[in-house]
């Protein structure tokens, strides 16, 4: 297991960076699937294009990567930006299996996300914030809220299908509490 060691102190508080070594390959993987997450969560129309070109930077207090479990688990206070995304996150585990990534979990009290937009910024939260990536399903669950300007959508449970575009919310997303949508008056 690698154990990132802090590189620089912000506050009281020690911030581990990682750096270049044995896991560099591992953390830039996980930072890009999940700037590729929140790009899923965004109509491709709406995110911008130059989100995927920008360089990815990934801050955590701990991170502990087993290869040979296939896990990496990213500890306090996880902070990833890439371009106009912005997460955070209490604790974010990426799972492998044959070497690839097969699913990214991210948990906090709440995860948020932001990301800019055409249409300006889209933000989001939840306690968790799950990705598969064979499936390429984005599930927000517990609290989870999706805003662009002053249009919200609320549930226990959302669910964003990006290959087929679907987006379900509530008992349609398997979630136990009714949506609440609220949608801006045209003209406002």
């Amino acid at each position: 297991m690698y154990h990132a060691r802090p590189t620089r102190i912000t506050g009281p508080t020690r911030r581990c960076v990682v750096s270049p070594g044995p896991q560099t390959v591992a953390v830039r993987l996980l930072a890009a699937l999940l700037g590729m997450t929140l790009w899923f969560a965004v109509p491709a129309a709406l995110a911008l294009e130059t989100d995927r070109q920008q360089p990815i930077e990934l801050a955590a207090d701990s991170v502990d990567i087993d290869e040979a479990k296939g896990i990496s688990i990213y500890k306090g206070d996880v902070d990833l930006r890439q371009g106009s995304i912005h997460l955070r996150a209490d604790i974010v585990t990426v799972h492998q299996s044959a070497g690839k990534t097969s699913k990214i979990v991210a948990e906090g009290r709440p995860v948020k996300f932001q990301q800019q937009s055409a249409k300006g910024p889209v933000k989001g939260e939840a306690r968790r914030v799950e990705y598969e990536v064979g499936s390429e399903n984005l599930v927000l669950a517990g609290d989870a809220v999706l805003i662009q300007g002053k249009d919200t959508m609320r549930s226990d449970r959302i669910v964003y299908d990006r290959v087929r575009s679907v987006v379900k919310a509530g008992a349609a997303a398997q979630g136990k509490q009714r949506v609440r949508i609220s949608i801006e008056a045209p003209g406002k």
